[in-house]
């Protein structure tokens, strides 16, 4: 019984993170939505050259997401330890993103920052190509605001 409760408050923990960022992004001023679309975007690309479609998540199996959770979160900690607050912001949404492959009460509120990132302006493509070209990857199509969507299952507002 306790451990169906702990259980419990760990995922309800995992949505109001979820929920915050989301928040945090409908009350941000347009350059902060654009930084974050800019970071989100450019991890796109450097997991995308690892061989990891990001935009794909729905769709890995939910250990492999996990495993992608779990690492992502190592890598949020290291950034943030570092004070490199943009890098690890963008990730933070790809882990939100991840979680939610297996956990559905943490699919809204990742909806929402997947809608709001959305709105990001034209800055946000710009920044991603200048962060993917200090990273020495290339700059793939899926940076430029028309070319970039939401991953699969996080694109539509089902309400």
């Amino acid at each position: 019984m306790f451990s169906a409760w702990k259980e419990e408050k760990a995922i309800a923990t995992l949505v109001d993170e979820a929920q915050a960022l989301a928040e945090r992004l409908e009350s941000a001023k347009p350059h902060v939505v654009d930084g974050y679309a800019a970071s989100v975007r450019y991890w796109a690309v450097v997991f995308g050259a690892q061989g990891q479609n990001l935009h794909d998540l729905a769709g890995w199996k939910p250990k492999d997401a996990a495993r992608f959770a779990s690492a992502a979160q190592t890598r949020i900690a290291a950034l943030r330890k570092a004070r490199d607050y943009g890098p690890s912001d963008g990730l933070a949404v790809w882990l939100h993103t991840a979680r939610a492959v297996g956990e559905p009460r943490i699919v809204p509120p990742v909806r929402a920052i997947w809608q709001h990132l959305l709105t990001a302006g034209p800055n946000a493509a710009t920044m991603a190509a200048d962060m993917v070209a200090e990273a020495g990857l290339t700059v793939g199509a899926d940076l430029t605001g028309g070319g970039w969507t939401a991953p699969k299952g996080f694109d539509t507002d089902p309400a």
